[in-house]
């Protein structure tokens, strides 16, 4: 390794990492590592060697909090379980199970060209209005053929429990959302009540991204395809129209109330609204989509509960003195609830 190249990198021994990737690619050190997504997520880097070859690094963040949610392994399987099918993933080159390498277990894939679509200026930069209609399109496309996999047929059979999909997950995060409580939410804990008591009749389970949005895709900017999906840590086996709902909730349209994406790319012109996509949905899936107000309302009371662990350790100085990106997540659980009784009402819950 020469003299310039990077020594320290927080979460990553460069050395023993370099060694690692060595073993498994043909690569030119040194290698660079820079990070593209962290905080309270997965830390993900993309590892560029001395002849730009680039891969993408993910482990756990620096200070976890939910070991199931930070599993490396299982998103190691998961991803390269749906490999050889039509849902596009990022290719693996392994997964690290020795905390001792590196300090936390990890897993190293393929780089896939193309665009995060993370905000409007990114959606008007890189993608022209009819790659955007395209793109809103397949990412219902995708999400049909993912619904549609047989976990048996791709060996996640044993992933996770198929029933009760909705009680699991209600148990799940109020328990988070008592953990981290750091204040008084009773409407949470309302919406919490009203959908325990009315949860709709689960169909046959699927695999469940459990976090499927535009901005946790790779797009193609020339024809709006979706290249890979990405970031999935909260996968299981459930209820498809979980991941409907939760895409209604982050599918902003210009003029929406307390979007949950200030920025988001939805707004710029051409991308579909929420209505094409159902109609799109239900009809590629067959699937009856007459509840689905209600997993909107769980999908916004879901996200309230995540993103109110965030800020109770925000606020308690778990992200330190300088960080204060996440005070406006306070006021945003009070409307993403508001939000999901709202929806909750609609449902008839």
């Amino acid at each position: 390794m020469s003299d310039d190249a990077p020594t320290e990198v927080a979460g990553i021994d460069v050395g023993a990492v370099t060694t690692w990737i060595a073993e498994r690619a043909a690569i030119t050190p040194p290698l660079t590592f820079e990070v593209i997504q962290g905080g309270r997520s997965n830390l993900t880097y993309t590892v560029t060697d001395a002849a730009g070859t680039r891969l993408i690094l993910r482990r756990p963040p620096l200070h976890g909090v939910l070991e199931s949610a930070h599993d490396m392994g299982r998103e190691h399987r998961i991803i390269a379980a749906l490999a050889g099918t039509d849902v596009p993933v990022p290719p693996t080159l392994g997964y690290e199970p020795d905390p001792a390498v590196s300090g936390a277990p990890f897993y190293v894939m393929e780089y896939v060209a193309g665009e995060v679509v993370r905000d409007v200026a990114t959606a008007e930069r890189a993608l022209a209005e009819p790659a955007r209609t395209a793109a809103g399109q397949d990412v219902i496309d995708v999400l049909v053929r993912l619904h549609a996999i047989d976990p048996d047929e791709v060996g996640l059979g044993d992933l996770a429990r198929r029933d009760g999909y909705l009680e699991r997950q209600l148990r799940r995060w109020h328990r988070q959302l008592e953990a981290g409580r750091t204040r008084d939410l009773p409407l949470l804990d309302e919406v919490h009540r009203r959908l325990t008591a009315a949860v709709p009749e689960q169909g046959p389970a699927t695999i469940v991204h459990g976090d499927y949005r535009l901005d946790n895709l790779i797009v193609d900017p020339s024809t709006g395809r979706i290249r890979a999906v990405l970031d999935w840590e909260l996968t299981t086996l459930g209820d498809p129209l979980a991941d409907v709902g939760l895409l209604q909730v982050y599918w902003t349209e210009p003029g929406d109330d307390t979007p949950v994406l200030l920025d988001a790319p939805t707004t710029a012109p051409g991308f579909p609204n929420r209505d094409d996509l159902t109609e799109r949905y239900a009809s590629r899936s067959g699937r009856d989509l007459s509840d689905l107000q209600y997993y909107v309302a769980f999908g916004y009371w879901k996200l309230a509960c995540i993103l109110e662990g965030v800020y109770g350790r925000y606020a308690s100085g778990a992200y330190g003195d300088t960080d204060d990106s996440f005070r406006a997540f306070g006021q945003l659980v009070v409307a993403l609830g508001e939000r999901a009784a709202e929806a909750a009402t609609a449902a008839g819950r």
